[in-house]
């Protein structure tokens, strides 16, 4: 990714965040959910935004489909916010990357107790 790229990446990141905490009133939508990373294509017409929701599988696919819904409403805000020719097309992923180290984290401890 270029550096052109990657600043426009974590401006979306920030923005986007602050969208999501502010702006958005969808009940659907998980209080506790963080964006984990911002990738973008390199013409900076598509992007995937990679999310991270805590709670189950119900809060998870709920608050996906809330952020999908909200996709046009988020992509105009992002337009009064950055400077850019194009907003990226939104695409949400579910990123379970945090959810899959604090469960290592926890087989590891499980496995210094049984060895003491």
């Amino acid at each position: 990714m270029s550096i052109k790229n990657e600043k426009v990446a974590e401006e979306i990141k920030r923005d986007l965040g602050l969208i999501i905490k502010n702006d958005l009133k969808d009940p659907r939508i998980s209080e506790i959910c963080s964006i984990t990373r911002v990738e973008l294509s390199n013409d900076l017409r598509y992007s995937k935004i990679y999310i991270s929701i805590y709670g189950n599988d119900d809060v998870k696919a709920n608050t996906l489909q809330g952020l999908k819904n909200a996709t046009g409403y988020i992509r105009k805000e992002l337009s009064k916010r950055l400077k850019l020719r194009y907003i990226p097309e939104i695409n949400f992923v579910l990123d379970e990357s945090i959810e899959n180290g604090i469960r290592i984290s926890k087989i590891i401890d499980e496995l210094r107790e049984k060895e003491r």
